[in-house]
């Protein structure tokens, strides 16, 4: 396993991370794993050198985190050893003041996560989405006084226009608070509409793109297929990645299943690969509900594109309407 610092931050992590999401509660997620089924997953992202782990209190209410902070505790020696990652914006009850990046509800759900993680400190704590309702320096310094707390480490983003992020920036810089340092965006093959904004402007600021969905949620690699297929567990349950992707958007599967079929690999390592060939990607987060999911994410690290190969597969895209925000 490769180690890179998290954007321009001495910050270290592993050049893939555990995206925690698909541990939970199946009652709330069919496709979630429990503790005792994503236990051997995750001992064997540890054995293969995986540190970096992304979660979210709205991951199943709050199982999500719960089952990461035991597995974590289980399988490292010491807290120093991985770096956790949580996120704080979607609704967690149904009262007003329960979602969103208000100072109330910030300052409430750092302490709410991190008692189901089981610890004193996350390495990156995240907004989740971009908040309309709130102003932009209420939710800055809340969390800045978070990271004065003790209880963050860094800082993070997730999902936003732009010109929200350099707003965000901007101010924090502005005030003396606690500038983000990653933004987790939805960035994969079948979704580049990141590289005309966000990424040329998380380059120049030195942020570090941890994008989710680097797979498309499974689409590139076979989960789904022309027609509105669905072929798993999780694409059969997934309404939110329905309206991602469409059937245009096969023809850049088919290039990934050729280029895998030439090179002997499974097709996740060839999409994966080419993500980490891009610019600013520092660590992109990927889910795994079966140990192979594990083994392809790690041998990705490791698989050098042409640049050849990496223009078969960029050459079919076709512009999409922004989505994932």
């Amino acid at each position: 396993m490769d180690y890179v610092r998290l954007g321009s931050t001495g910050l270290k992590v592993s050049r893939v991370a555990l995206g925690m999401m698909s541990y939970g509660d199946p009652a709330l997620r069919p496709w979630a794993l429990t503790q005792d089924a994503a236990h051997p997953i995750v001992r064997r992202a540890v054995e293969a050198g995986i540190t970096f782990f992304d979660t979210a209190d709205v991951y199943s209410q709050g199982a999500s985190e719960e089952i990461t902070g035991h597995l974590l505790a289980e399988l490292f020696t010491s807290r120093d050893d991985y770096v956790l990652a949580t996120k704080v914006h979607g609704a967690m009850g149904d009262g007003p003041n329960d979602r969103g990046l208000s100072r109330k509800h910030i300052l409430a759900s750092i302490d709410a996560s991190l008692r189901r993680l089981g610890v004193d400190h996350v390495d990156l704590y995240q907004v989740h989405r971009w908040d309309p309702e709130t102003p932009v320096e209420e939710t800055l310094e809340a969390l800045h006084d978070v990271v004065r707390a003790g209880k963050a480490r860094y800082l993070g983003a997730s999902s936003m226009y732009a010109w929200q992020f350099a707003k965000a920036q901007f101010t924090a810089r502005q005030h003396g608070w606690t500038p983000y340092v990653s933004m987790q965006n939805h960035y994969n093959l079948v979704y580049r509409e990141e590289e005309r904004e966000m990424n040329p402007l998380c380059l120049d600021l030195g942020v570090g793109l941890i994008p989710w969905s680097p797979l498309a949620r499974g689409f590139l690699t076979g989960t789904r297929s022309r027609g509105g297929g669905k072929h798993t567990k999780r694409a059969q349950n997934d309404t939110f990645g329905d309206g991602l992707y469409g059937d245009d958007d096969f023809a850049i599967v088919d290039v990934v299943e050729q280029i895998a079929k030439e090179r002997e690999v499974p097709p996740a390592q060839v999409a994966l690969a080419w993500l980490l060939h891009q610019p600013a990607v520092t660590a992109p987060i990927f889910g795994a509900t079966k140990l192979g999911h594990v083994e392809d994410a790690v041998a990705a690290v490791e698989l050098t594109l042409t640049e050849q190969e990496r223009a078969r597969l960029e050459a079919p895209y076709r512009p999409h309407a922004i989505s994932g925000h």
